[in-house]
Parts: C-alpha cells; structure tokens; sequence
C-alpha cells in the first residue's frame, strides 16, 4: 500500500540542477570534464520495458512524467521495468533502501532532452518526505547521473525537517523552510562560509544573474558557477564534487568547502559508500 501524499502545494527550495552549471568538478582537476567513457547498463534500451500502468503527470521542466509512489520499503509502486526504475534503483543504491524509503515519498521521471534541468527535489506537506524528479535524457551518461542525484540528495538531508527548529527569534537562519537549528549543517555551512562576505546574494537567492555577478567576484570561492546561487546550492555543489574528486587539496575557499565535510563521519562514511558502490559509474575503477 503506498504511503498518502498531502495534496498541498509544495515547497520547492531553489533545488534543480541545471545542464552546463551545476555539474561543474573544479577541484582539484578545474578542467577534468564530467563525461566518463564506461559502461552502463543504461546505454541499451530495455528490452522488456513495461510502463503500462504508470500514471503519468504534466510537468513543467520534463513535460509528462512518470510518476511512481516509493514505499517504505524502497521500492516503487507500480512495479514495472524500464529505465525509470533503473535511475530509482540507482538512487537506491547511492542512500541504501532504508534511507530511500524513510526520506522520499514520490518518484517522478520524466525525458526531456531539451530541458536544462537534470533533476530536482522538493518536499512534501508533511516535511519528512520528499519527492525526486529525474530526467531520464542524462541516464545514458552515467557519470553525470550519479553526480546529479549526488547534489539532490544532499538538498535533502541538509534540508531535513530535523534540520530545523522552532525558535520565533531564530538566532541562525531564517529560511522558507524554518529556523536552522544551530547544529544543523546549513548553519554551520553559513557560518564558515557565507557570513564573512558583505556582498553576497541573498542565502535564498534564485536570480541567476546576481548569482554570476557574485561567482565572478568570488570564483575560486566556489566549485562552480551554479554553487553562487545561494547556500543550499552551495553546500550541495560541494558536496558532490567532494564525494566524486579523489582529494581537496589547497588553501582556497573552494577547497576548504570540500574539507568542511570532513568533520562529519555519517558524510565521510556516505562518500566512502557511493565511491566504493558506484565506483564504475563514477569511471573510479
């Protein structure tokens, strides 16, 4: 039985990856490109694909997308083959089952290959859950696909309703999504980071021109241009490009970011796990 979806609107949180700027690996190798040539299972058509059943939903980055309910325990309602459910189990494999059907509550997929946006998160109603959109144009790119649903995850487990608390005055950050408790990895992120600068864009920003104008001013602050939207793009940003660059070597800002998730073991032992457990997607081995 799948899991009900509060049919309220949602709240997206400035959360898609956009072609051309939000997979950029800047450090340590600034010009090593994204594309790996390895296998991947993806790269021929299902032989068996079975999408009967599946409903679909308009939608505006990907046009009509797949849209499956993810229970509990991982795995997708309706059950089908193709390629959407090889992303999802892709997905499954990057966050482990638990984590997958604890954090995310819809799936939705969509091929767009004219679409900028690779993907995007947004949660639910009731802030626990989340929902992931895929498009399923970047499958046959492996590398690009893991680095992608990288940076989604890490919007939702820095977004995570335990993330934030209750606090009128808010003595860290205000965002649309609440108060950051003071532990929280978006505080620390802005602490460290963000609250020294006294031109920076808005934390919430999504105007992609002061997003560019603060990038030039700060370029070697950032791993890429997409990072100086505002501060979730930023800590998901340096997130993945911590999680698939082999080290983060040398003084500046950009590479401090990567050593910043060095303090945590749960993100040391995640990285570790998705470069041992897609290390081929990854063009690691």
């Amino acid at each position: 039985m799948s899991r009900i979806i509060a049919p309220v609107a949602a709240v997206v949180v400035g959360l898609a990856v956009v072609i051309g700027v939000g997979v950029g690996l800047a450090i340590p190798a600034a010009e090593r490109a994204v594309v790996a040539a390895v296998e991947w299972a993806l790269d021929e058509p299902a032989q068996h694909a079975d999408t009967s059943g599946v409903p679909t939903e308009p939608d505006k980055d990907f046009g009509d997308v797949q849209v499956y309910d993810v229970l509990a325990d991982g795995t997708l309602e309706p059950a089908v083959s193709g390629v959407a459910p090889e992303v999802w189990e892709l997905f499954v494999r990057m966050v482990g089952t638990d984590v997958a059907g604890e954090s995310i509550i819809q799936y939705r997929a969509g091929d767009a290959p004219d679409s900028d946006t690779l993907a995007y998160v947004y949660q639910d109603a009731d802030p626990q859950y989340w929902t992931l959109a895929v498009n399923l144009a970047v499958a046959d790119d492996p590398q690009l696909l893991v680095a992608t649903l990288i940076h989604e995850y890490a919007h939702v487990f820095s977004f995570d309703d335990g993330e934030f608390v209750t606090d009128a005055a808010c003595p860290t950050l205000a965002l649309l999504e609440g108060c950051t408790a003071d532990d929280s990895y978006l505080t620390a992120f802005y602490d460290t980071f963000w609250a020294g600068y006294s031109d920076a864009v808005d934390v919430e920003n999504l105007d992609p021109d002061l997003a560019w104008q603060f990038y030039e001013t700060y370029e070697e602050d950032f791993v890429s241009d997409y990072a100086a939207t505002n501060l979730g793009e930023d800590l998901a940003e340096s997130f993945m490009t911590y999680v698939i660059e082999d080290a983060a070597e040398g003084p500046t800002v950009a590479a401090q970011k990567l050593r910043f998730f060095d303090q945590y073991p749960e993100l040391v032992a995640l990285r570790e796990h998705i470069r041992t457990e897609l290390s081929v997607e990854l063009g690691l081995r």
